[in-house]
């Protein structure tokens, strides 16, 4: 059996539902993931950003309780860490500036955003 494209790598999990923020760690962590957080605020997310010495990838709900996640993209962006976005809004919601990012909608399927993750990481 092959070793998953996401064993060992750190991905950061942005998701302010709790319930999909749990599935979410447990799908990435089955899958070899070493999972960063999750964080359920912009404030936290920036927070992990900042003090964390690796990040590999990460998964980006596009609103955290009403605060839209794009400030934590553009700083992933700027260090180089690739991420996808998960959301239920359509494709012409996202800035321009992230025209290229990978968004998955919601609800998400684990076994889709997992297979989704891998390819960024390996295209990145």
């Amino acid at each position: 059996m092959s070793e998953s494209p996401l064993s060992g790598c750190r991905i950061l999990i942005a998701e302010d539902e709790y319930l999909l923020a749990d599935e979410l760690r447990t799908g990435l962590s089955e899958a070899g993931a070493v999972v960063v957080g999750p964080a359920g605020s912009l404030e936290d997310v920036l927070g992990l950003i900042d003090s964390e010495a690796r990040i590999d990838g990460a998964v980006l709900d596009v609103n955290l309780r009403g605060d839209m996640a794009f400030a934590a993209a553009d700083l992933l962006k700027e260090r180089g860490v690739p991420f996808v976005f998960t959301t239920g809004y359509d494709a012409s919601f996202i800035p321009s500036r992230f025209q290229t990012a990978v968004r998955c909608e919601k609800p998400v399927n684990m076994k889709k955003l997992t297979r989704v993750i891998g390819q960024v990481l390996q295209t990145s």
